[in-house]
C-alpha cells in the first residue's frame, strides 16, 4: 500500500522523468532486430500507458500493469484518444495474478530495477508465471554511474544475471541510453537485456 501511494504521488505531482511522452527507441529496435511479430504482449510498471499504446497500434494484444492508480487512468485516456483496446490494470507485479491467455513477449522499462531494491529474488518468479512457454522479454533497467550523480536505481550485469539467469535464458545483455528526460539533453546510461523464458 506505501509503494502505491508513493508511485500514485509521483504521477499526482509531475516527478516522472521517465514518462517522456514517446514510445522506447529501445524497445521499437529490439522488436525490429528479432523480428518479434505482433502477439500477446505483457507491459510491466506501464505508467502512462505511451509504450502500451505503441504496441497495439502495431498489432499487439496489449496488457498493461502499474501500481498508481493514476498512472493506469492516464493511460486508459492515452488508449482512448489513439482509439486503440489495451487492458490496463492496476495492479502489484509481485501480488498474485493473472493474465490469460499467457504473455508471449513482455516489456519492462524501469520496474525491475525499482521493485529488486526491495526484494531482489521475486521479480523473476512473479514475471515468469505469467508467460507461456518460451515466451521472449525486454527489460530496461539502470547501469552502475558515479556515486553522487543522478539517474534511475542501477543494477549490476552480476546481478542481473544471478536473479533473472535462473528462469530466464539472457539472450542478449547490452549498453544503451534512455531517452532524454522531457525538456533535457539529460540522458542516462542504462541496460537492454533481452530474455526467453525458461521451461
Amino acid at each position: 500500500m506505501a509503494e502505491e501511494i508513493h508511485w500514485n504521488q509521483r504521477y499526482a505531482t509531475g516527478d516522472t522523468p521517465w514518462d517522456t511522452g514517446l514510445p522506447s527507441p529501445q524497445l521499437m529496435l529490439v522488436l525490429k532486430e528479432q523480428g518479434i511479430a505482433p502477439c500477446r504482449a505483457l507491459e510491466i510498471g506501464c505508467g502512462a500507458g505511451t509504450n502500451c499504446v505503441w504496441l497495439a497500434q502495431q498489432g499487439f494484444d496489449v496488457t498493461g500493469l502499474d501500481l498508481a492508480p493514476l498512472a493506469i487512468e492516464r493511460a486508459r485516456e492515452a488508449a482512448k484518444v489513439a482509439g486503440v483496446k489495451v487492458d490496463f490494470r492496476v495492479a502489484d507485479i509481485l501480488a498474485p495474478l493473472e493474465v490469460k491467455p499467457p504473455a508471449k513477449f513482455f516489456f519492462d522499462r524501469g520496474c525491475y530495477h525499482a521493485v529488486r531494491r526491495g526484494n531482489p529474488d521475486a521479480y523473476a518468479p512473479a514475471v515468469h508465471r505469467l508467460l507461456a512457454d518460451g515466451a521472449m522479454g525486454l527489460v530496461l533497467a539502470g547501469k552502475p554511474r558515479p556515486a553522487g550523480e543522478p539517474g534511475p536505481p542501477t543494477v549490476t550485469e552480476e546481478e542481473i544475471r544471478s536473479e533473472l539467469g535462473s528462469l530466464f535464458e539472457i539472450v542478449e545483455l547490452r549498453e544503451f541510453r534512455f531517452v532524454a528526460i522531457l525538456d533535457t539533453e539529460v540522458t542516462f546510461l542504462g541496460w537492454s537485456c533481452l530474455l526467453r523464458k525458461r521451461g
